[in-house]
């Protein structure tokens, strides 16, 4: 039990006895949105999320396009060496595109990419779409499906699903999950489904599970190009389905009719398929799709000139008995010399995931790694990563030596891989300049010290003092997501953090402190409770008390950073709380689902309502408190449609003009103002955006923009000291920053 001798904070009782009730802002009219033209950018991380396939363009160099499961899709500039994303518009209401199934080339037409946009197929997403360009991702007409995709599900990493006829480019098809396969006469525009696939791609053996079920269905199509002639649609297709019971099937009349192709293996799942220079075929294979599991797999050949099938598996199973078996994730082969082939293990423990390589077309392979050096420099942070969910790589077919495979935090890349051939070592670089997609947790930016400090998930967060260069994560403790940080408003290099570990360890203390701005860490002493780390956590002004809910736990107090704990009184449990920025013992708490707001004038030991509040919103909106940094006794925070709202001498007021707030941060002032300046993802005149107040919510400029809106943005905040500068964390495009344009 904490012993607390301070002082009830002599204002708490006239601002509760005031009765805050919920009140227009008092003489004050939004005037109508107006427009502030901003430039964006990461800040820079590099990768942090998993890039699930690559496509290099087989008739232009240097052209290539990569594909994430929740971050949209990228165009790879050569001459700048960094990615390009293609999707950074679609919006909040689009937000389920972001996750991106599937991306197909038109060989015969550079210009021309397509995508299979979808996240999740659960009961709550929408559709998914298929985005066509005519001009190398710069801009995208979409056609809606009739059914979901699985961006981010189970076999994300098989591929690819949507393909382009390479003898005429009118023609596509779609491997669905749920639905079978689809056809497409008109570059993408109309769809229609085949109706004589055989019904295995529509079977239970055709899904898989993890936390549920899931459909996986058809994973990838492959044409024979050398069955026909340019300027009209291949005879020879092939589709895999996700299935042991022998999923390779194949058309001999451009899709109309399929038949299992005899001979194949069972028992295993294929995943990816490509062809080679002499018309043969290699497939690689898993007992699951991937990428959670997978303890068995096999990489085959095969000839459809003589029907035979090979197997040409790199590496055996382990025969320790020790259940540490692997699958295959990809094949590819050398455009040039069909004798050159890569293959990547897949969830192999003992020793650690490798790629193999053959230069006699499968009868002989060598580990790449062991003779590898791999160059951090770009994002330091990856020294710490092993390469892992390896389920692409791709041979350059312009340079042979330029290897590029990705994993669950980027894509290395190759410049040297023949140097394996004469017993040399192969260097790879971790290229992914452009391409972020961490998925940020929580944002602070302090007055003082570093611009920026962030919470990640996977990947814990880092202190960013320079927003365009990549650094390594927090030194320890170190945690798998940091899913809150908080600043003391009068001593802003201390804070706190908490976080979460995907294995459980008693002896981990989730939750860790630093007085040097996050520059060094040091554990709390213990947990509350039946603490289970995570939740939310907040630091009094003057950084001498701590409040910590742990994820599904109550609120706990501590004034000696874990050494001693004491249950705060009040709160309801799914209230979110926060310090004020200037008096050390003031404290707000908030309730999403009542819409109750709470304070206290004890340090943070007992919570009294206030009078009023927002009505209910749910215990589903993550609200977020914000005390003003330089004004005691006044909170902001969003409502989601109950507005953007702020406490002020004892009052609650609903700030004119927003009419559903998401998200809300505060930055630097004005020049010339002392109120914060407002930033909110929100709705103002029936449009969703990115909207920013100089003059306390009197008025408000939209500054994103139609190619800049990211998705679903999770949260916000200004910076502490730039005014203008906003910080977002965004659902899969890592951390982006936005300044007014000059």
């Amino acid at each position: 039990m904490i012993r607390i001798a301070v002082a009830r904070y002599g204002r708490i009782a006239t601002l509760v006895a005031w009765g805050a009730l919920l009140a227009p802002l008092a003489g004050l009219q939004a005037a109508p949105a107006s427009g502030a033209a901003y430039r964006w950018d990461n800040v820079a991380i590099g990768g942090g999320g998993f890039v699930t396939g690559i496509e290099f363009h087989p008739a232009e160099r240097g052209l290539a396009y990569a594909r994430t499961d929740v971050g949209g899709a990228y165009r790879w500039d050569a001459a700048a060496r960094r990615w390009i994303a293609l999707t950074d518009w679609i919006g909040h209401e689009d937000a389920n595109l972001a996750g991106i199934e599937s991306l197909a080339l038109d060989p015969s037409d550079p210009q021309r990419v397509y995508l299979a946009a979808g996240t999740y197929t659960h009961e709550r997403a929408g559709n998914g779409a298929i985005l066509r360009s005519a001009d190398r991702g710069a801009s995208f007409e979409r056609t809606d499906l009739p059914f979901k995709l699985g961006g981010n599900e189970l076999a994300r990493g098989n591929g690819e699903r949507l393909a382009v006829d390479p003898n005429d480019g009118r023609v596509l098809f779609m491997g669905s999950r749920a639905h079978g396969l689809w056809r497409s006469e008109d570059r993408g525009a109309r769809w229609k489904r085949v109706d004589g696939f055989p019904a295995l791609a529509t079977s239970e053996s055709a899904s898989a599970s993890n936390w549920r079920k899931q459909a996986i269905g058809i994973v990838f199509v492959a044409f024979d190009p050398a069955s026909g002639q340019a300027g009209a649609p291949t005879p020879g297709v092939y589709a895999g389905v996700s299935s042991r019971q022998g999923g390779l099937f194949r058309s001999t009349d451009a899709g109309r009719t399929w038949q299992a192709v005899p001979g194949q293996p069972t028992g295993l799942r294929p995943n990816h398929m490509v062809r080679d220079a002499r018309g043969d075929f290699l497939l690689s294979y898993g007992d699951e799709p991937g990428p959670d599991n997978m303890g068995d797999g096999a990489v085959w050949r095969f000839s459809p000139a003589s029907g035979n099938w090979t197997d040409i598996t790199p590496a055996p199973q382990s025969s320790d008995g020790q259940g540490d078996g692997f699958g295959w994730g990809a094949v590819a082969v050398d455009a040039s010399d069909p004798d050159v082939i890569v293959a990547t293990t897949f969830n192999r423990w003992a020793p650690h995931d490798d790629i193999y390589r053959s230069t006699d077309g499968g009868r002989t392979w060598k580990a790449v790694f062991p003779s590898s050096d791999f160059d951090h420099s770009a994002s330091p942070w990856t020294a710490q990563a092993r390469p892992h969910w390896m389920a692409d790589i791709e041979i350059d077919p312009h340079d042979p030596d330029r290897v590029l495979f990705v994993t669950g935090y980027g894509i290395w890349a190759s410049r040297d891989m023949a140097a394996l051939d004469r017993g040399g070592r192969v260097h790879w670089g971790f290229e992914n300049a452009g391409l972020d997609e961490t998925v940020p947790l929580d944002l602070v930016s302090p007055p003082q010290g570093a611009s920026l400090v962030s919470g990640l998930g996977d990947i814990d967060g880092f202190r960013h003092d320079d927003l365009r260069r990549t650094t390594t994560q927090f030194s320890g403790p170190r945690y798998s997501n940091t899913e809150s940080l908080d600043y003391a408003g009068q001593r802003p290099q201390w804070l706190v953090r908490s976080g979460h570990l995907h294995g459980d360890d008693p002896s981990r203390v989730r939750a860790a402190y630093s007085r040097d701005g996050g520059a060094t860490w040091s554990a709390f002493a213990k947990e509350p409770p039946n603490g289970q780390g995570a939740g939310q956590i907040a630091i009094s002004a003057d950084g001498g008390r701590v409040i910590w809910k742990t994820r599904g736990g109550s609120h706990w107090l501590t004034d000696a950073f874990g050494a001693r704990w004491q249950k705060v009184r009040g709160l309801p449990q799914a209230a979110v709380v926060a310090a004020d920025r200037v008096e050390p013992a003031l404290w707000y708490g908030f309730d999403p689902v009542s819409g109750q707001l709470y304070v206290s004038g004890d340090g943070g030991v007992a919570f009294e309502p206030a009078q009023g509040g927002t009505g209910e919103i749910g215990d589903w909106f993550r609200g977020e408190l914000l005390p003003s940094p330089n004004a005691s006794g006044v909170v902001y925070f969003a409502a989601s449609w109950r507005g953007m709202m702020r406490w002020s001498a004892g009052r609650l007021e609903r700030l004119a003009g927003i009419e559903n707030a998401f998200a809300a941060g505060l930055g630097a002032p004005a020049p010339g103002r002392t109120t914060p300046t407002l930033f909110v993802f929100g709705q103002v005149g029936g449009a969703v955006g990115l909207y920013r107040s100089d003059d306390d919510g009197r008025r408000w400029k939209r500054i994103d923009d139609p190619m800049h809106r990211f998705g679903s943005v999770r949260m916000l905040t200004g910076d502490a000291r730039v005014h203008g500068r906003v910080y977002l964390a965004t659902s899969g495009r890592g951390v982006i920053y936005g300044e007014p344009e000059q």
